[in-house]
């Protein structure tokens, strides 16, 4: 009997184990999942110009937020140049039913807005041009406009005052380039095209829905309005978690599928990080020095300080990359002494890097590679296509540039991000930066 007692207690402590290893297993399953919003990134319109003159006006209003000259309720014409596509929109559906919008992904903008029925800029023109139906609300079961009542109203607050007639909160959006935005405040369901073609949605999204958009200057035809990645309370970023990624190929590649954008805790975070800084809602790196080829340069580290009106940005919305005066001098010079005499000198009138005559695959075959080396080990390695930009036809430049009015302003801009993936940590503080070819990235994040 005793014998029998044994053995019953021993199946039982063996099928006690068992099942917790089985309950253990699964609980292992469920939390190594995180939550992963995933949007494919496209280009911004499909006719190749030069991305000299659009990301002029983006980099003018940078060096006026860091001087203090521009007032919070000013930002930069954030929308992508109807004639360039050096800029990315994602595909994201709003409400119930989901209804496909375009937004510019743009690192320096606090909020999400997007264009919304009805229109009432004028009688004639009463929504500018999309690719997209404009968002009507009345047809989403799940839109509701937040009351003026509320504290996140107050962080839409605009000149004009956070509240309509009937109690709606109210926001406003002023742009160098002459565009500005207005409307009301809302929560809305957002769904996600996910990279295995399955789908994600989110509720009670907070957004701006812009019945009043003076289109300006740089407002194409594709775009549907804003996706702001800033660290601000209310952007996609922070509402979605505390981390964001995306993945760039070359920017000149309309036919490349791959690029992506990833919001929340499935971000990709991999590869050497570096600490960021959030500093009137921009991303501050450190950058400790620049190596040509096998040459580092010999600039002062202190170039690159961060200080209340310079240091080291990150930028999603800018095409070029700018350096501060000092540093850029000695890049040129580096470059002018290795082109000298090797390449014919076809200089563009206005814009003070060197041009030359050619094509780049063709005449920059062997140029030294340039590589920004961060704090924390992390290098962004700009090769020939990120380092030049085609001109015109038989003409390209160095897509490097200096900063003029804020000469102790640098800003890492989009070309030079191509072919990395771009990890955010908002609330660690740092910004992973691995180069890697995005179809892998994409294979190995599908849901």
């Amino acid at each position: 009997m005793a014998i029998i007692n044994l053995f019953q207690l021993s199946c039982f402590i063996t099928l006690a184990l068992v099942m917790m290893i089985m309950s253990l297993t699964t609980t292992a399953i469920t939390i190594s999942k995180p939550r992963r919003f995933v949007s494919k990134l496209i280009h911004s319109h499909h006719t190749v110009e030069s991305p000299i003159e659009s990301s002029a006006a983006r980099f003018d209003y940078l060096q006026a937020r860091t001087l203090g000259t521009s007032s919070d309720d000013f930002r930069s014409g954030l929308v992508p140049d109807s004639k360039y596509h050096a800029l990315f929109m994602a595909n994201i559906s709003i409400g119930e039913p989901p209804a496909p919008q375009l937004l510019s992904m743009d690192t320096g903008s606090p909020v999400l807005w997007t264009q919304c029925l009805p229109c009432t800029k004028s009688f004639w023109k009463p929504c500018f041009t999309q690719t997209l139906p404009v968002f009507d609300p009345s047809k989403s079961s799940t839109y509701a406009v937040m009351s003026c009542t509320t504290s996140t109203c107050l962080a839409f607050r605009s000149k004009d005052g956070p509240c309509d007639a009937a109690k709606n909160c109210q926001f406003s959006e002023n742009y160098t380039d002459g565009t500005a935005t207005a409307g009301v405040v809302a929560t809305e369901k957002l769904t996600f095209e996910t990279s295995d073609e399955g789908i994600t949605s989110v509720s009670n999204i907070v957004f701006g829905c812009a019945n009043n958009v003076d289109s300006g200057a740089n407002l194409n035809d594709q775009s549907s309005g804003i996706l702001g990645l800033s660290n601000d309370n209310l952007s996609l970023a922070t509402q979605l978690g505390s981390k964001f990624s995306y993945c760039l190929g070359l920017v000149r590649d309309l036919q490349y599928p791959h690029n992506q954008l990833i919001l929340g805790e499935g971000a990709r975070m991999e590869g050497p990080k570096t600490p960021v800084e959030y500093v009137m809602g921009l991303y501050f790196l450190t950058l400790e020095g620049i190596t040509l080829g096998n040459t580092k340069l010999y600039i002062d580290p202190i170039v690159f300080k961060n200080t209340p009106s310079g240091g080291v940005i990150i930028d999603s919305g800018t095409s070029l990359t700018y350096l501060a005066r000092a540093a850029f001098n000695i890049l040129k010079l580096e470059v002018e002494a290795l082109t000298n005499g090797v390449l014919t000198r076809r200089d563009k009138p206005g814009y003070e890097p060197p041009c030359y005559e050619g094509v780049i695959d063709r005449d920059l075959s062997g140029f030294p590679i340039l590589i920004f080396n961060f704090a924390g080990g992390a290098d962004l390695a700009l090769d020939t296509k990120s380092l030049f930009v085609e001109a015109l036809p038989n003409q390209f430049c160095m897509a490097v540039a200096p900063s003029i009015k804020n000469p102790s302003l640098s800003v890492i801009g989009l070309l030079a991000q191509q072919n990395y993936n771009i990890g955010y940590d908002l609330a660690g503080k740092t910004i992973s930066i691995e180069r890697i070819d995005c179809e892998l990235l994409e294979t190995s994040t599908k849901i």
